[in-house]
């Protein structure tokens, strides 16, 4: 699928909590918000992103990272995501909506053991109430 194609299909039928809209100057460089979803510690909150898709795409993955704070094992402090689809299992069948629709899942279902935040992932796994707490904290304080 041509990338403007793929990105006429993001706008006109949106994943439900998503937005990705390109920047008018480049293309390939897009702002995404994603609201987290109901009945995780993210629940309400609104986070930014920002994607790009690297010249090769699609035969790689896109770019994507984190620009609003979040308190995940699976997400680091520069906002970098640990998800299998954006490393070793990408597929150029895969598209943006699909990336984005597994990092809004990846918010209600935090793996600690395969952690990019191995600090956040040992706090989810030595009291998982007291860190989901804390990630609840973090989403009102910076999503909000």
């Amino acid at each position: 699928m041509s990338l403007p194609k793929e990105t006429e299909r993001l706008l006109a039928d949106p994943a439900p909590g998503i937005t990705a809209v390109p920047h008018d100057d480049n293309l390939r460089y897009f702002n995404v918000t994603i609201q987290g979803p109901d009945g995780c510690a993210f629940q309400g909150g609104t986070f930014k992103l920002e994607l790009f898709l690297p010249e090769e795409y699609p035969m790689s993955p896109p770019k994507v990272r984190f620009l609003t704070k979040i308190y995940h094992p699976n997400i680091d402090k520069l906002g970098r995501i640990c998800l299998d689809i954006l490393k070793d299992k990408w597929s150029p069948a895969l598209q943006i909506r699909t990336v984005l629709l597994s990092i809004q899942a990846l918010l209600s279902a935090p793996n600690p053991d395969d952690p990019l935040a191995t600090d956040v992932a040992k706090h989810y796994k030595e009291n998982e109430k007291d860190a989901i707490r804390v990630s609840k904290e973090w989403t009102e304080k910076f999503a909000k």
